[in-house]
């Protein structure tokens, strides 16, 4: 038996975005006194999914009534807001449109606003008159309402997380990438590129766009793998053309939300992401290209039965990427005023989406346990808005397994 002394913590997190920071945050404040370990791969927090999105505090109208999304994005956009006037982080609730551009799409906005009343998210349901009064440039025959929608520094907010976290006694080493997971009769011990060796008696993992592999090192067959997707993004010249926030209808066999307007804290409208497949789990460009990387995504059957199901769709997805044009006339749905000069790039980011191997694409947060673990394996958007809920299960879980639930 290994006595107590043997361990470097009780808690190893795995992962420095915004769900691993909140888990750090969570065990710290549910169980003071229990030593926990950040280790993050990047010089800093926030580097990849939850610095690299539109900053959209989602109000949970979109996901299935009941699922983990629907409930941790309806709880945690309530504390996300909270959470950045208690500590000062820019923010706002802006509310935002979600815009019927057709007649077609009617029966899926009125299926929306029907999920959005299930779910306990405010909803109103406007004409093109009412639409007018919030948005005067966007182009329309109806739209919902949602007016818990807002926008936040994501970035900032796991920045806070980790700052508190670590006054209360987190240990958050950056610089460090997990290079081996060794499982234990008494716990997990994990070894990094810097030669560092962590004991711990439980094991969080929250490495985002790695999660699979991570769980592969700990011995664990997840049963998904991440396929990531590129979301491309471009910022419009002219913010004066939107006030707030405006979506698009989405399509129910997609996990994706469609090209937006998000005009963020600052005052600059982004719009995007569309949806194309990265040649790295980190390809920010089409020129970044991992080849083990690209491998383990074509040699996933998931990956081909997701092409074959979905290839029309992806192709517009593709022709939008590589043509500027394309991607304008899409914009020019919602907000016909704008022409391809109003559009500027802006940075990129990468989606962690879990498929399964018969192609599913995981529709809801995945969490799942081993003996010594939990894996957090799918975690894209609402994410950043669900964190602290997530964080809070999260570390409830892993309390479980110190036996102090």
């Amino acid at each position: 038996m290994v006595k107590a002394a043997a361990f470097d913590c009780d808690v190893l997190v795995i992962g420095g975005g915004i769900i691993g920071l909140s888990t750090a945050y969570a065990l710290t404040r549910a169980a003071p006194g229990t030593s926990v370990v950040v280790l993050e791969k990047e010089p800093g927090p926030a580097r990849h999914q939850t610095g690299r999105n539109s900053g959209v505090i989602h109000s949970g109208i979109y996901y299935r009534p009941g699922s983990l999304k629907a409930r941790f994005a309806v709880r945690g956009a309530a504390e996300t807001v909270k959470f950045c006037a208690e500590y000062g982080i820019p923010h706002e609730v802006t509310g935002k449109l979600i815009v019927a551009t057709g007649r077609e799409e009617l029966p899926r906005l009125h299926a929306l606003a029907q999920r959005g009343r299930e779910n306990g998210v405010p909803v109103r349901e406007l004409g093109p008159a009412q639409m007018a009064e919030y948005e005067p440039e966007v182009a329309g025959v109806a739209a919902l309402r949602v007016g818990t929608t807002g926008v936040c520094d994501f970035g900032a907010v796991a920045g806070q997380l980790a700052e508190v976290s670590a006054a209360s006694g987190a240990e958050i080493r950056y610089g460090e990438e997990v290079r081996s997971v060794d499982p234990r009769p008494w716990g997990v011990a994990v070894g990094t590129s810097s030669g560092l060796v962590v004991r711990a008696r439980t094991l969080v993992n929250c490495a985002g766009l790695h999660c699979d592999r991570v769980a592969a090192l700990a011995g664990e067959r997840p049963g998904m793998r991440i396929v990531p997707f590129r979301g491309e993004y471009y910022e419009l010249a002219r913010p004066e053309l939107v006030r707030g926030l405006v979506y698009p209808v989405p399509d129910p066999a997609f996990p994706f939300l469609g090209v937006h307007l998000t005009r963020g804290v600052e005052g600059g409208v982004h719009v995007g992401p569309n949806a194309v497949p990265a040649l790295a789990r980190e390809g920010y460009g089409w020129s970044t290209v991992r080849p083990g990387e690209l491998a383990a995504t074509l040699t996933w059957p998931g990956s081909w039965r997701i092409a074959r199901r979905h290839w029309r769709y992806g192709a517009g997805e593709l022709h939008r990427s590589l043509s500027k044009r394309a991607f304008t006339a899409a914009v020019r749905r919602l907000l016909p005023a704008v022409a391809e000069e109003d559009l500027r790039p802006a940075p990129a980011g990468v989606r962690a989406q879990a498929v399964l191997r018969d192609g599913t694409l995981v529709d809801d947060f995945m969490i799942k346990e081993s003996a010594r673990a939990v894996h957090v394996l799918n975690a894209p958007s609402p994410a950043a808005t669900a964190s602290l809920p997530i964080g809070r299960e999260v570390a409830r879980r892993a309390m479980a397994h110190l036996g102090r639930a």
